[in-house]
């Protein structure tokens, strides 16, 4: 327990609450009567509340618990979840995050600025409710034996059941073992409270939030004149201003019941547990480490005569496939984590924009390597943030174009294979294609009267510095963001597809592998060096005889059943000088939309590769993805096939207007 910082324990719960809290407060915009949602925004005020207090965020605790005493209010029926409130319940949800990332350079002023409109916006009814009529309540509870270890503190419990109300406590000490077997860190005290209070029984179970499931609670009103609880003759009962630990044993019939068997609590407890990421890269580094070591006892077992080699190989290879799989599951996360926060940003750029928009979202159970996860965030924001800003028309031209008056962004994640792909559309006036191509002509990306698909020239967007934005906003209009797009999946060995009808809006989808660690590959040779293909993008391999090697010479194309597909010799690409094999092979790779064939003189089989990355001196060698090591230790380098492919097409085209 040494090595783990509770500071940074509590950052990652609170950030969770924080998420919680925002989709709730979003979510009471259009359902502002939702009990539920209310009580889900108080549930994490409080305890971002609570959990601060306990860790040392005392300023987070202070600023929070005016946030919370409003929301206390909602959840009283006093006022209702109106837009003024939400919206300034985002900003002071926003101001916490801050207090709890940066609390040494958070402006105070600020602080104190939100929680004056705070007030504002909880404006008081003309006529206050009457008074509820006070009642009594017996509770007698006990907490988890884990309870302090865990750290709740009893004291604060009762302090919290006090500010109810007067109240009477009496301690029952009956469950404490002899000292041999006491395990200090334990609770073993039970309570019997007699309380007088004006709130419903749901405030006095809300003293117990934190520990209502694994506790034992027996509440039950009482009539006024009801005995005060029992206690021993050498001690007079409890006042309200401390609790009285009483040694006396209870009757046998007031006992409370036994307590949990530790085994049946720990086994509740085991449900997850929270590891830190660079565990998790730990192990799937080790895991690489391990197929590459089968790998090489592979190749050992093949040369050898021995069936008992042979079969130990297998049984090592089973079992680190199936290692490899359950090390790559425990790094997969629902993409909903990533989806969550843009929500805000819709909302966000609705107001400042001045346009009725909602995000709707699907594939939210979608699961994805947390590394892509991380890195997926900034391009997501500039696709959503152009979507919204150049995509969806303001109100009054989508109603007279005959369109609903609110506009809709989709966010969708779904797997195809080993890939997943996002999407994300809106409903607006689409992309315009004369204007594209106008403004590529202009800057000299593309020549005057090219022939290109729709997707070709819809990908032009993705250039640095190209806009067609008429003017320049807070949003959007330098041609940035989508350069970062493109660069960010490149980077993540993923492609962009882009789709979009005049009137009806676009559709950006993002193709991504469902890792960066290890994937599936096929091993082939060119000339004396072995190479290695990702499987995923492979649609099919043939022969390529002598003689369609020499029909096809002066071309760069074969006829694939009857499609012509050009095609790169990679001999010729990576200036091989040995003589090529007889009977060479043609594997058919695809990305985009788009298929070349790569001609290799052996197809070798398939790989399980370890990805590693080139050095800083190979970072502009565009042919390659990344490298290997093969199971008799020389490296075999990663074909990166977006790069190639579009290398064979431009060779096509090259040619094609050559004659």
């Amino acid at each position: 327990m040494s090595g783990i910082d509770p500071a940074q324990t509590y950052r990652q719960e609170a950030a969770e609450l924080l998420d919680q809290l925002e989709q709730a407060l979003l979510d009471l915009e259009h359902l502002p009567g939702d009990a539920d949602l209310v009580n889900t925004a108080f549930r994490a005020l409080h305890t971002i509340k609570g959990s601060g207090a306990m860790f040392g965020f005392d300023a987070v605790a202070a600023f929070t618990h005016h946030v919370e005493t409003a929301f206390d209010r909602v959840r009283q029926g006093d006022v209702s979840a109106s837009p003024p409130l939400i919206a300034v319940t985002l900003a002071a949800k926003d101001h916490i995050r801050r207090l709890i990332d940066q609390s040494e350079s958070v402006d105070a002023a600020a602080g104190d600025a939100i929680l004056v409109r705070l007030q504002a916006a909880l404006a008081v009814p003309a006529a206050d409710p009457p008074e509820p009529a006070a009642a009594t309540w017996r509770l007698r509870f006990r907490l988890p034996r884990d309870a302090m270890a865990m750290g709740t503190n009893p004291l604060l419990l009762l302090d919290e059941l006090r500010a109810l109300g007067p109240c009477t406590v009496v301690a029952d000490a009956s469950a404490i073992p002899p000292l041999e077997n006491l395990n200090p860190g334990d609770c073993h005290i039970g309570w019997e409270v007699i309380l007088t209070t004006p709130q419903p029984r749901s405030a006095i179970e809300q003293v117990f939030l934190f520990v209502l499931d694994d506790m034992q609670l027996e509440l039950e009103p009482v009539a006024e004149s009801a005995p005060q609880p029992s206690t021993p003759a050498s001690r007079p009962a409890a006042t309200t201003s401390a609790p009285v630990l009483s040694t006396a044993a209870r009757p046998a019939e007031d006992k409370p019941p036994a307590a949990v068997h530790p085994e049946t609590a720990s086994g509740q407890a085991a449900g997850s547990i929270r590891v830190p990421a660079e565990r998790l890269d730990d192990l799937m580094d080790q895991v690489g480490e391990l197929v590459i070591a089968q790998s090489r006892l592979k190749q050992i077992a093949a040369a050898s005569s021995d069936p008992q080699v042979k079969a130990i190989s297998e049984e090592i290879e089973r079992l680190a496939l199936e290692l490899r799989d359950t090390t790559m599951g425990a790094r997969l996360v629902p993409i909903g984590q990533l989806f969550g926060r843009f929500r805000r940003l819709v909302h966000d750029l609705s107001h400042e924009l001045n346009k009725d928009v909602t995000l709707v979202v699907s594939g939210e159970e979608t699961e994805l390597d947390k590394t892509l996860i991380d890195r997926l965030a900034d391009p997501l924001i500039h696709l959503i943030r152009n979507a919204v800003d150049h995509g969806v028309e303001a109100s009054e031209q989508r109603l007279a174009s005959g369109k609903p008056r609110q506009g809709r962004i989709a966010l969708t994640a779904r797997h195809l294979g080993h890939e997943v792909l996002i999407a994300v559309a809106d409903d607006g006036a689409g992309l315009d294609r004369a204007r594209i191509r106008q403004h590529a002509e202009e800057r000299g990306l593309l020549a005057p009267g090219a022939q290109l698909s729709d997707n070709e020239l819809f990908l032009l967007i993705m250039q640095p510095g190209f806009s067609t934005a008429r003017e320049v906003t807070s949003v959007s209009g330098r041609g940035v963001g989508m350069d970062v797009v493109r660069r960010t999946i490149d980077a993540l060995r993923g492609t962009i597809d882009i789709a979009s009808e005049p009137g009806r809006g676009s559709e950006i989808t993002l193709r991504l592998p469902l890792t960066l660690a290890i994937i599936d590959g096929l091993l082939v040779r060119i000339g004396r060096g072995r190479y290695v293909i990702p499987l995923s993008a492979i649609e099919e391999c043939v022969e390529l005889s002598a003689a369609d090697d020499n029909r096809s010479r002066g071309h760069t194309f074969l006829n694939i059943r009857g499609s012509l597909v050009p095609f790169l010799r990679l001999r010729e690409v990576f200036q091989t000088h040995t003589p090529p094999d007889p009977f060479q092979k043609v594997v058919i790779v695809s990305a985009a939309d788009q298929r070349v064939g790569l001609v290799v003189d052996q197809v070798i089989g398939d790989h399980q590769t370890v990805i590693k990355s080139l050095s800083k001196l190979h970072a502009d060698v565009a042919a390659f993805s990344g490298a290997t090591i093969l199971g008799d230790g020389t490296v075999a380098l990663i074909l990166e096939v977006a790069h190639l492919v579009e290398h064979g097409q431009q060779r096509d085209e090259m040619q094609q207007a050559a004659e």
